[in-house]
């Protein structure tokens, strides 16, 4: 990993109506617009749907490194997350993610400290921690 602090650019462009095209360098542009919560067609990536896969992202990378420093073997992880988005005293904003975490590990592992790892992923995941909404994790380890 490099030195903090990270900087990270992305840009957006949009016309007065239909989509957002956004962009950061080196990586193929992506096409957003308002959910179908918001008046939104419903089939593109949203902010509120972007928002969530980065959690849920940040998760599984997060474990992924944590798995690898303790040497914690592992086959698969699926991790879904529910944001919940609120008015609070005015203010529109996610007022909670649920997330569940299904691991699946060979017979033998030790299902307990594999709990643990993903509990610590969730503590230590950098966009959780950015985030003021309450984080709440499910577990599932399952033999394969």
């Amino acid at each position: 990993m490099q030195d903090l602090p990270h900087h990270y650019r992305t840009t957006a462009k949009a016309a007065r109506e239909g989509t957002v095209t956004l962009a950061a360098p080196g990586l193929e542009d992506l096409v957003s617009a308002p959910p179908a919560e918001f008046g939104g067609p419903g089939d593109k990536w949203s902010p509120e749907t972007l928002l969530t896969a980065a959690l849920v992202d940040c998760f599984i990378l997060t474990f992924r490194a944590i798995a690898r420093a303790s040497k914690l073997e592992w086959v698969n992880l699926t991790c879904e997350v529910v944001g919940t988005l609120d008015r609070v005293e005015k203010i529109t904003k996610f007022v909670r993610y649920d997330l569940k975490a299904n691991l699946q590990v060979s017979a033998g592992t030790d299902v307990e400290r594999a709990k643990r790892l993903l509990e610590r992923a969730e503590t230590t995941c950098l966009i959780t921690n950015s985030l003021s909404g309450e984080s709440h994790l499910e577990t599932e380890v399952t033999f394969v």
